[in-house]
């Protein structure tokens, strides 16, 4: 009795220090001391992983010993940022793509255990991607669009003398999906319209028969290639066929039947088999969360994964053996790190990384809140809202956070931007407006040329939730947002000029018009997409410029900051250059910072950092 007591009282002392705990702020640096990790490749003796981290400032190939240690870097860019796409099958080799200066030009290369680098794709203005290895290890796929800018073909390479063949020329309009084991059959996916798609067979062994069409249908329905079976009989893909998600279809190979194989309440976003054809790896976006299942196809069982940290967990990637799971755990409060486990065991499983920077006490981090507020109209807008521990301290001024897209989603997961606003004493409150990802095609659809309007007034109304919570100075609430949100930062600005007190447009559009006549070549099959989502600038350039806050910018009051990529193929920079010019004239105060070694978002820490610093800087000035 006495030590339950005892116990009892150390609790209620804990915790009555953990409220009167005052969060220790941090600066920019702090943060993004912070690593990022991705990819797990596999060495030929699995001994090793391939990864990709920004440690260097650079994103950069290194490999981890999966015994853990110090991961050994192997390609030493101080410039472009180099990304790994796996081992070679046999030996030390890899291959890495690598663009220049952010203009998403990639090519592959491969890199040779002395040290010795070769271009596989050289030329310039193309794009090339790395399409996978060949079911038999002998060879790989990589797609460029070399012959055409606008097409992506795919070449056959050898795995030795790296000579090539054609294998599959584009006629144009498609985009190239997987490849069955056997090398026989490419699925093929044609776009028709940011609602509709459909899914072709390739006959790799008897180029000159006609595509077959796997998605006979009336009406809009998407489809998305997965990955064919181990066995080359069936090719997985994704619909909402019948369905408000997407669910898990097969289609059999020889008699043309589909059968469903997986389904939830909400999308299946993945689908993949390991090398020895035992396990199925799906995952379902669950309410801007990731949920992972590995079934076992020997034992027709779902494998049963031990007690680890608490988080999403990504990238996994089974070993060729199927001896070893690679995975990430990302948290709100913990960045992506590095997990193997021992898979057919169940366990155990160690951490290889340690990706949050030392400096940081993880009790200075935040959780954020999965949530739902009302809009103009009474619909339940999903967001995740982040309170700042400054809050138990009195009122603090919030941020309305608006992701990229359009059609992205603000998922839960470390975000450095996120944490680093709300370590500074911010609100914020990711919004998935009308038109996000992840909550059902109807949801998707809702903002289809409807842009700096419906999804507008989510945003707006975000404020006003914002407004309504006792811990929020209502009087200061901002608005910022990247790419798409970065568009949405200047309409807010442009169409309800009193709605925010200020804002900070990311790589945002500012003109639709010219945006989408000067869509980057290698997105020709998306086009259509595009059009039937935004509007077709040569029959609808009117409305274009009527959702455009450049032409209207004389309506901006607010103070602005302006971020740019110099390199940036999307939204180019005289976009940026024109908004700012416009906002200036209005004698409001206006910011702007241009990286010249940037393209469309951030590839390297110290511009991440100098960015930060300018958020902060011009948060203090105007909002705070």
């Amino acid at each position: 009795m006495r030590s339950t007591l005892i116990g009892l009282i150390l609790l209620i002392v804990a915790v009555a220090n953990l409220e009167a705990r005052e969060a220790k702020k941090y600066d920019a640096e702090t943060f993004y001391d912070t690593t990022s990790i991705s990819g797990a490749s596999f060495s030929h003796d699995e001994t090793r992983l391939l990864i990709t981290t920004d440690k260097s400032g650079v994103f950069n190939v290194y490999e981890q010993a999966i015994e853990g240690g110090k991961p050994k870097m192997l390609t030493e860019s101080t410039t472009d940022s180099i990304i790994g796409r796996g081992w070679f099958p046999d030996d030390d080799r890899f291959l890495y793509s690598a663009d220049q200066g952010g203009n998403e030009l990639n090519h592959i290369y491969v890199r040779y255990p002395d040290g010795g680098v070769k271009d596989l794709t050289p030329g310039e203005k193309l794009k090339a991607a790395f399409a996978g290895w060949s079911g038999d290890d002998t060879k790989f796929y990589i797609q460029t669009n070399e012959r055409d800018q606008q097409a992506f073909d795919i070449y056959e390479y050898d795995g030795e003398t790296f000579e090539r063949k054609m294998i599959f020329q584009n006629p144009g309009g498609f985009y190239p999906g997987a490849i069955s084991r056997d090398g026989r059959w490419m699925a093929l996916a044609k776009i028709i319209s940011n609602a509709n798609d459909d899914i072709f067979l390739f006959d790799i062994m008897h180029p000159d028969k006609e595509l077959k069409l796997v998605t006979p249908h009336e009406g809009d329905i998407s489809y998305g290639i997965q990955q064919f079976t181990p066995d080359n009989k069936e090719l997985y893909y994704t619909s909402n066929e019948a369905s408000e998600f997407e669910r898990l279809w097969s289609y059999n190979m020889k008699t043309g039947k589909k059968k469903l194989i997986l389904e939830s309440e909400w999308d299946i976003s993945y689908c993949d088999f390991s090398k020895n054809a035992r396990y199925r790896i799906t995952s379902v976006n669950a309410d801007a969360r990731t949920q992972i299942s590995i079934y076992d196809l020997k034992i027709i069982k779902y494998v049963e994964l031990p007690d680890i940290p608490d988080g999403d967990i990504t990238g996994l990637n089974i070993s060729p053996s199927g001896k070893y799971l690679a995975f990430y755990i990302n948290s709100d409060v913990a960045p992506s790190n590095l997990y193997i486990l021992y898979l057919q065991s169940g366990g155990p499983y160690r951490c290889l990384t340690s990706s949050l920077s030392p400096k940081i006490d993880v009790l200075d981090l935040v959780e954020s809140e999965v949530i739902r507020y009302s809009s103009n109209d009474g619909f339940k807008i999903p967001a995740l809202l982040y309170k700042p521990q400054q809050a138990s301290q009195g009122k603090v001024p919030a941020l309305v956070f608006v992701h990229g897209g359009p059609g992205g989603q603000t998922r839960v997961g470390y975000n450095a931007l996120r944490q680093f606003l709300v370590n500074q004493g911010y609100a914020v409150l990711a919004v998935n407006n009308r038109g996000s990802s992840g909550y059902g095609k109807t949801f998707f659809h809702m903002d289809d040329k409807k842009h700096g309007d419906v999804d507008l007034k989510d945003c707006v109304y975000g404020r006003k939730y914002l407004e309504g919570l006792d811990w929020v100075d209502g009087e200061r609430i901002g608005i910022i947002g990247g790419s798409y949100g970065g568009y949405m930062v200047a309409a807010a600005l442009a169409f309800e000029p009193e709605a925010f007190n200020l804002g900070i447009n990311i790589f945002g559009v500012t003109n639709w018009v010219r945006t989408l006549k000067n869509i980057p070549p290698w997105w020709a099959a998306a086009r259509d997409s595009l059009y039937a989502e935004l509007g077709d600038p040569a029959t609808d350039e009117e409305r274009l410029r009527k959702i455009s806050p450049l032409f209207h910018a004389s309506n901006i009051v607010k103070p602005l900051l302006v971020v740019q990529g110099k390199n940036d193929p999307r939204v180019l920079k005289i976009e940026s250059d024109e908004i700012v010019e416009a906002v200036k004239k209005n004698d409001v105060p206006v910011e702007y910072v241009v990286f010249d070694d940037e393209g469309h978002g951030f590839r390297k820490k110290a511009n991440r950092i100098t960015a930060a610093k300018a958020y902060a800087k011009f948060l203090e000035r105007y909002l705070k």
